[in-house]
């Protein structure tokens, strides 16, 4: 039996092994899951709740523990991943407290004495899911997905099996059924099978785009429902009139979080002409004062990719950058999975920097005539998952809502995940949207019920 093992980028060593899920072992899994589906449907709403409570407790409870696993296994600065493992928590608890109404039937007036829509769960839903955020992209994916009465099989990156197996964990000692919600670890060539078995009824994905057009031209063939989040290249747009002493912190953060390594992060600072040198100067002086070291010690900031290969890829894409014209203002230094954070200017379409995802702490900082071509420029890009905007004219950035072709637009703000706001992209972003309502209703039959006497 091959097994998967696990590794500190950190420290480059190996820290477990864990077998790899076979055919045979797949299958069982699978039986496992139609053997306890209908028990599952059976319950009630409120059941299901109260087992999301126990989730959310035991999340608190285990955090530290939870924490340093990812750590551990991909790199995240402890502080951060404690912050997720609470924002897990937080989607447990809306759920909890809102699926009552969310999956509440829809009444519809018609000529029927009565008709409504109600939603009921498909069944067992495939997430195949990325290692940036080990737990969060789970949990989001789980918490509503579960509580609408659905069963799930999470197939998790392999480079953090042991946070896989620690979420199916989770559950089970939070009370749901033996099998409601387990882990494979397998590679990508199991997915394809996996899909097309007939327990699978829908697959959710976040990941790259060309894993998205994988799985979605899978899904397709087999007439499987799929919601797909994939790669990103925000712009964060900043007008003349931004107020840099107050939202300069947020910017940075917007970009350096998790060392840079997330789909909704900053990657295109598109500034007009007017404050661009200012804004050059001080995004630099503050991108200097950020820690970077262990990512056990509690007062680093910046850790290291996942993976060295990681950082090898993302200098190729700085360097050619450059080549292009685009000026290093600091960093692109690289020492093993470490990437020292970077910031290139001058910055124009047809450079990686400006074309591509940059997946770590590498900012672009683009330079626009006026406001107009701040906003051309952020909608130049085949992605098109969030934007952002600095600006003191809050009336006018109001009209602009339509002219940005996101699936998020926040004025004086990071782009962020909220279990209570719809979360998803365009484009090469993907389609389809988790939490809040849409979230708990992505994979539920909307039935028509029609009755007359």
């Amino acid at each position: 039996m091959s097994i998967i093992w696990s590794k500190n980028p950190y420290t480059g060593e190996k820290i477990r092994s864990y077998e790899k899920d076979t055919s045979h072992s797949i299958k069982q899994k699978l039986e496992l899951i139609q053997s306890v589906q209908e028990e599952w449907f059976n319950k009630t709403i409120k059941e299901r709740c109260e087992l999301l409570e126990n989730v959310s407790e035991l999340l608190l409870e285990r955090k530290e523990e939870y924490a340093m696993l990812m750590t551990s296994e991909m790199g995240k600065p402890i502080s951060q991943s404690i912050a997720e493992i609470e924002k897990c928590a937080w989607a447990c608890d809306f759920y909890a407290y809102n699926a009552e109404d969310l999956l509440a039937d829809e009444i519809i007036e018609t000529d029927a004495e009565e008709s409504f829509i109600s939603y009921d769960p498909l069944g067992c839903i495939l997430a195949v899911m990325p290692w940036n955020y080990p737990f969060w992209q789970v949990i989001r994916f789980a918490a509503p997905t579960l509580t609408a009465g659905n069963t799930g099989i999470l197939k998790h990156a392999q480079n953090v099996p042991g946070c896989a197996r620690a979420l199916e964990k989770l559950f089970l000692d939070a009370g749901y059924p033996k099998g409601c919600f387990q882990s494979i670890l397998a590679g990508h060539e199991e997915i394809e099978k996996l899909i097309a078995n007939e327990t699978i009824k829908a697959v959710t994905l976040t990941g790259s785009e060309k894993a998205g057009r994988g799985i979605a031209q899978t899904a397709g063939k087999n007439l499987k429902k799929t919601v797909l989040e994939l790669g990103g290249n925000n712009a964060c747009i900043v007008f003349e009139d931004a107020d840099l002493e107050k939202h300069l912190d947020t910017m940075v953060k917007a970009r350096m979080q998790n060392t840079g390594q997330s789909c909704i992060a900053a990657k295109r600072f598109i500034v007009c002409d007017e404050l661009y040198d200012t804004f050059v100067q001080k995004f630099t002086e503050a991108t200097k004062q950020l820690v970077s070291g262990d990512p056990k010690e509690k007062e680093t900031y910046i850790g290291v990719l996942a993976r060295e290969d990681l950082a090898k890829s993302l200098k190729e894409q700085v360097d050619k950058s450059i080549e292009k014209g685009a000026q290093l203002t600091m960093g692109n230094k690289m020492e093993g999975a470490y990437f020292q954070p970077t910031i290139l200017t001058e910055v124009v379409p047809g450079m990686p920097a400006f074309d591509e995802e940059t997946f770590g702490p590498v900012a672009a900082i683009i330079r626009a005539k006026d406001r107009a071509d701040a906003i051309a420029l952020a909608n130049n890009s085949k992605f098109g998952l969030g934007a952002m905007l600095f600006t003191e004219d809050i009336e006018g950035s109001l009209d602009l809502i339509p002219r940005i072709s996101d699936g998020a637009f926040f004025i004086n703000d990071m782009v962020k995940s909220d279990p209570r706001l719809p979360f998803g992209g365009t484009k090469a972003s993907g389609y389809g949207r988790e939490l809040s309502r849409e979230g708990i209703l992505a994979f539920v039959n909307k039935k028509t019920v029609y009755i007359k006497s």
